[in-house]
């Protein structure tokens, strides 16, 4: 643990833009810290969050278990203390942060980033979609669908392009075909090692372009 976060990886340079991880509801697993430190690979210093406290899941079941339990405090006060936490990160080089969040976390990062302060200045999401008032944000968006998700509705989904469209703000959306939720996780049976390594891609261009 380092600054008071669970996990962060540092860039080549040990200074960089600060970007936060949102895991799914599987928890932070490996799939999440080895995404961090790919992504600080590129100059970024990457932290994850951890909202069940050390434990993963396996299943669905323990899945649904681990997000419905008990905790200290809500959900959303951890990210914003994460996200105060990363910005006090030796060699991040700005106050705003960006957020890239993963079904659940997906959610999560939409929700931070129409609830400043702290500030967000980007947001990517991977197959996860969230609508609501976005009157208060000041991000970009970034999001990465699967083809085949019971988990994101067509109407979840457009809902949430046109509240971020009413608001003005700048998005887009990607489609991967012949995949389905998971696809992006490395340690689920639904990876796509192609539409991962293609949406891992525009993230990055994405998040260098802030």
């Amino acid at each position: 643990m380092s600054d008071g976060l669970p996990y962060v990886a540092m860039p080549p340079g040990c200074s960089g833009p600060p970007v936060l991880v949102i895991h799914s509801w599987w928890g932070l697993t490996t799939a999440f810290t080895a995404y961090a430190d790919r992504l600080a690979a590129h100059g970024f210093v990457v932290a994850c969050a951890d909202l069940f406290d050390g434990r993963t899941a396996t299943t669905e079941d323990e899945a649904r278990k681990l997000r419905a339990a008990r905790r200290r405090e809500p959900m959303y006060k951890t990210l914003q203390r994460d996200l105060r936490n990363l910005t006090s990160v030796a060699g991040v080089t700005r106050p705003e942060v960006a957020l890239v969040g993963f079904s659940m976390g997906g959610h999560w990062a939409v929700w931070l980033s129409q609830h400043p302060p702290p500030a967000i200045c980007g947001t990517v999401t991977y197959y996860a979609a969230r609508g609501g008032d976005f009157s208060r944000a000041a991000s970009p968006y970034l999001a990465h669908f699967a083809e085949h998700d019971e988990f994101v509705s067509t109407t979840a989904r457009r809902n949430m392009e046109r509240a971020v469209s009413r608001a003005g703000l700048a998005y887009a959306g990607h489609d991967y075909p012949g995949t389905g939720h998971w696809f992006a996780e490395t340690d689920q049976a639904a990876y796509d090692d192609s539409a991962a390594d293609r949406a891992f891609e525009r993230t990055v261009a994405f998040l260098g372009e802030l």
